[in-house]
């Protein structure tokens, strides 16, 4: 059994716990406030297990699975560590994509957050730094190069970021993105260059 897969049925596991179970559910959620104020600082990781509903969860785990897979395997053969950084680059990624949300919400008792949006957004990433001109559908429907793919959604996220007019963690979207790119990146520094080259050369 691959790690992704096994991701995927821990968070599917434990959020449809929570689901059934409100104070699990409020025990592992993303609370600002609570992590600043009663230092329960595994609640910027713990959110990444819970989701809203089924369709969100759904569309999380299946982007995860769809490009999960392939990276997994590419760390194995070409990251050192292999698959124990694969595994570190996920979860940091979580904490990444929460710190922007985390300090500016410290205070605010009422701001929730449930998702691993940012944790998923960090494994497309590292596939746009490993397959740049890899086609990847853009809204599910039209096949466009995966760097290019990156770009649109870095400034979709942070236009929705300001917006701010629905109830999605844009910023978690975007620090996780970036973060899933450069902490790849550093791992093997000549991925940097061959992006760069795949980019120019196709």
């Amino acid at each position: 059994m691959n790690i992704t897969l096994i991701i995927i049925l821990i968070t599917c596991g434990v959020s449809f716990m929570a689901w059934n179970n409100a104070q699990l559910y409020n025990k592992l959620i993303f609370n600002p406030y609570s992590v600043f104020h009663k230092k329960e600082w595994y609640r910027v990781f713990s959110g990444a297990l819970l989701h809203a509903d089924i369709p969100h969860l759904v569309i999380n785990m299946f982007v995860l699975y769809s490009f999960g897979s392939f990276i997994e395997q590419v760390y194995d053969l070409y990251i050192p560590g292999g698959l124990a950084m694969y595994v570190a680059m996920y979860i940091l990624s979580v904490g990444a994509a929460n710190i922007k949300t985390l300090i500016e919400n410290k205070n605010n008792v009422w701001y929730n957050a449930v998702g691993a949006s940012g944790a998923v957004s960090a494994v497309v990433f590292a596939f746009v730094l490993f397959a740049p001109i890899e086609k990847i559908l853009f809204f599910g429907i039209i096949p466009i190069p995966a760097f290019l793919y990156g770009l649109l959604y870095l400034v979709y996220s942070q236009y929705m970021s300001k917006k701010a007019t629905d109830n999605i963690g844009h910023d978690a979207h975007f620090f996780g993105a970036v973060f899933g790119f450069v902490f790849t990146g550093l791992l093997r520094p000549e991925l940097f260059q061959m992006f760069v080259s795949k980019i120019l050369n196709q």
